[in-house]
């Protein structure tokens, strides 16, 4: 991939998590967003290394994990991601993260290394991921789910589902209607 290509793909990641957080891509939205929204400043600085491979970028991502308590070690995040609220998210760099899905804080996407669920999770598109939750091993996440607050995640969720509780499990299929708001057209 070119220099400009590179730049090209980096612009519109960044627009479409821009639009995420103030439905609004402008320069004044940006600035604004990066100084007071430590989930934005963050993906600026991820999205940065993961198309610029510098170790400068990589060195300032580090310290933004520190600052931010947000130590996310994938670059298979798709377009318009929102964290909504930082601090002690940890996700895993085998970890696939579909467009336009919400996480917050508290969430760890973690692999396992023995058992049936070898792996890390593959998360679909749209998909809210509510404060405390865990979600662990080689599960697939369907598109539009939403996962309560403080779900253990072990197994796989189909589309347009609800779960919640320790194992986590389906409540509804009403889906994250109403979570995932403000996606670029």
């Amino acid at each position: 991939m070119s220099l400009r290509e590179s730049y090209k793909k980096y612009v519109h990641l960044i627009k479409t998590d821009l639009y995420r957080y103030s439905a609004d891509t402008s320069l004044k939205s940006f600035i604004a967003t990066y100084m007071l929204e430590p989930g934005f400043n963050f993906m600026v600085w991820l999205r940065l290394r993961t198309v610029f491979k510098s170790k400068v970028i990589g060195f300032i991502l580090q310290r933004k994990r520190i600052k931010f308590g947000i130590d996310i070690h994938t670059h298979n995040i798709g377009e318009g991601f929102y964290i909504g609220h930082f601090g002690h998210i940890v996700v895993s760099r085998s970890v696939i993260i579909g467009n336009n899905c919400n996480i917050s804080q508290g969430v760890t996407l973690g692999v396992t290394n023995t058992g049936s669920k070898i792996g890390a999770p593959i998360i679909g598109d749209r998909v809210y991921i509510a404060p405390g939750a865990k979600l662990i091993g080689k599960v697939t996440i369907g598109n539009d789910v939403a996962i309560g607050a403080n779900s253990v995640v072990t197994n796989d969720v189909p589309d347009k589902a609800v779960v919640v509780g320790v194992p986590a499990r389906v409540v509804s299929y009403e889906g994250s209607s109403g979570y995932i708001n403000d996606i670029l057209p």
